[in-house]
């Protein structure tokens, strides 16, 4: 990870032109190659980037004093009918030394130019560096990833152990219950003996509905299971879900994931 402290500004050409003008910020590159441009304020989103797979080449501007014109300087010295006679191409010569002067100045303000180019598309990001406060690289090592806490395989686990919650004398059959079209997450018993098919969403939707209902079609064909009944469990079901939920004649259970995970909420509440 190389991580540049630099007043800097951005040119990005492609499927967007933006551009980024002077300012300090933070710049990070990753071992991938993709470039990401942070400024002091805003959230985590960076203000401009490049993704991986791309290429990133470094380019330092050549700042070599300009040769020495023999010519002018011999015109400079002259005097006379010479002098007279080249006044007009003495103009020019100085002109032109006082342009290369003036690009000389401006090169040496561009410290380096990092150019960015996309391996998939014609996409370029482009990055004038004016002024380096740092410029410091780190082996962060191999990462073992997000570990997630109450995804949906943590809300099957505990309901299944606390498989009560779905009704008093309810029994579990099994989790990952197999069917010809996908598991289904928890399938059980209740009081009355009859199956009932759960399945298990942190964010319930009308999709989690649609799925639940597909699995209590086909289970409800096999005389060994039926009748099946379905309950739509989630941390979170939306209004339109419980609606079409209610009509398909599902139940909609709320999983509380703190109080199945038997820690206690310290967080204040006004109500």
């Amino acid at each position: 990870m190389r991580i540049i402290v630099a007043d800097c500004s951005a040119e990005y050409s492609g499927r967007l032109n933006a551009s980024l003008p002077p300012a300090k910020r933070v710049l990070l590159i990753k071992a991938d190659s993709s470039l990401l441009i942070f400024s002091e304020l805003g959230s985590y989103k960076p203000l401009n980037w490049m993704a991986a797979p791309c290429t990133i080449r470094e380019i330092t501007p050549e700042t070599s004093e300009a040769p020495e014109d023999d010519a002018s300087s011999d015109a400079l010295t002259s005097g006379g009918a010479g002098a007279d006679a080249d006044t007009s191409s003495l103009e020019e010569s100085v002109a032109a030394e006082g342009a290369a002067a003036d690009s000389i100045e401006s090169a040496e303000h561009v410290e380096k130019v990092l150019r960015v180019t996309s391996d998939k598309g014609s996409d370029v990001l482009e990055v004038t560096l004016y002024h380096v406060y740092s410029d410091q690289s780190y082996d962060l090592g191999v990462d073992p990833g997000l570990i997630k806490d109450g995804v949906e395989d943590h809300l099957q686990r505990y309901l299944a152990e606390q498989i009560e919650r779905i009704g008093k004398g309810a029994k579990l059959v099994r989790r990952e219950y197999p069917t010809a079209i996908g598991p289904v997450d928890i399938m059980a018993i209740n009081a009355d003996g009859e199956h009932v098919a759960v399945e298990i969403k942190r964010h319930g939707g009308i999709d989690g509905v649609e799925q639940l209902t597909r699995y209590c079609e086909l289970l409800n064909r096999d005389p060994l299971l039926a009748p099946v009944h379905g309950i739509f469990a989630a941390q979170t079901i939306t209004p339109q879900a419980q609606v079409l939920a209610k009509d398909r004649g599902f139940t909609c259970l709320i999983l509380d994931y703190d109080d199945m995970k038997g820690t206690e909420d310290d967080s204040l509440r006004l109500f």
